[in-house]
């Protein structure tokens, strides 16, 4: 029974947009095992990706809500489900994708056991066909890199995405955590990962993260560019989170350094160039550069193009003021859904999983549910 409870979980959690591939060895099951409990794993299969109150979830699990409500409050500080409390209301709980959310949730809680699991998984996670249509992050430029003539949406900028929020938290990067677990990886900052709104409060009520100021953050963004990391907001114009990312410890930069056109799979609307005449051939643009897109020939500074996703950080640091960013047209920009909800249904279009009109049916049976529970 507790076998068939996980390959259950695995079917519902690949049901969602983000995905949960099955493979031949059955790592995603072990994965599952090392996360949930049976009992965990069998109330998981009652939440969707709407919030709903325990009793509604209790109604749906065919158990008591008195059951329901510690279980489920227990499984979200173990960050297997997503939680939502304001102020005067019941809490509300919510199914996540494994990627990005209950996997980024086991920062604090990591064990090599699970990492090695995680690394064995990452080559079937990530399903680039729908990636490349729907990714669930995209990349934009580091302040600095953008001159005054570059047109810059708001929410290309991460400054401008900051300044929107004051509740705001930051965490650990759970892949360079990862690496360091099997002395991998890095010595890039750790503590970079940010988090808006409910999600900062997510991560400083259940221990992940801490509370710091819109100055604070605005501080994380010029350390992260001094370190040379990639800046990775999340799939929509008023994201959750910026992730700063490095190409030897982030799984998705890894992913993708794999293949000869890493550009092609990823939203960002710029892309450099290089002024050879310029160019001094110091490197300092190789080594900046997290995915292997720039090379010296003839000592000067050469571009792979469909290698670079416009994070800008080989601009920043050029001393001969060769290299710059520029937009790409507009054919070539993949469209940014305005929250983080149109961007789960796009992804869940991407995989032929979810689109509108199954999250309107959620959103029915959801009503049902409510009104056929006692309050």
């Amino acid at each position: 029974m507790a076998t068939d409870v996980y390959h259950r979980l695995a079917r519902h959690l690949d049901n969602l947009p983000g995905g949960y591939p099955s493979t031949e060895s059955g790592v995603e099951l072990r994965i599952l095992r090392r996360l949930f409990t049976p009992e965990e794993a069998e109330l998981a299969l009652a939440l969707t990706l709407l919030a709903e109150e325990p009793r509604v979830i209790a109604r749906r699990a065919g158990i008591a809500v008195e059951e329901a409500a510690p279980r489920l409050e227990a499984m979200e500080s173990k960050g297997l489900i997503y939680g939502i409390h304001a102020p005067g209301r019941p809490p509300q709980y919510m199914a996540q994708h494994f990627v990005v959310g209950i996997w980024e949730f086991q920062v604090q809680s990591l064990s090599p056991e699970l990492v090695r699991d995680f690394e064995e998984y990452l080559p079937t996670l990530f399903n680039l066909a729908a990636w490349k249509k729907a990714p669930q992050i995209r990349t934009i430029p580091v302040g600095e890199a953008v001159d005054g003539e570059l047109e810059v949406m708001v929410y290309e900028s991460a400054e401008a995405l900051v300044r929107r929020h004051h509740r705001i938290s930051v965490a650990p990067c759970i892949c360079r955590r990862e690496m360091r677990l099997l002395s991998e990886g890095c010595d890039k900052p750790l503590e970079t990962c940010l988090s808006f709104g409910s999600g900062a409060d997510f991560y400083q009520r259940n221990g992940l993260g801490r509370a710091i100021s819109q100055e604070e953050a605005l501080a994380l963004l010029k350390q992260a560019e001094a370190a040379g990391l990639v800046l990775q907001p999340g799939n929509a114009k008023d994201p959750t989170f910026i992730c700063a990312c490095c190409g030897c410890c982030c799984g998705v930069l890894r992913t993708l350094k794999r293949y000869p056109n890493p550009a092609s799979l990823v939203s960002t609307p710029f892309v450099a160039e290089v002024n050879p005449d310029a160019c001094e051939g110091c490197g300092i643009c190789t080594g900046r550069c997290q995915m292997e897109a720039l090379c010296l020939e003839e000592g000067h500074a050469v571009l792979d193009a469909g290698r670079c996703i416009g994070c800008g950080l080989c601009v920043t640091t050029c001393p001969s003021g060769s290299l710059r960013l520029r937009r790409k047209p507009d054919s070539e920009q993949p469209r940014v859904p305005g929250d983080v909800v149109a961007s789960s249904i796009r992804l869940g279009q991407a995989r032929g999983k979810m689109g509108w009109a199954e999250l309107a049916g959620m959103m029915l049976k959801s009503k049902i549910d409510r009104l056929l529970t006692p309050k």
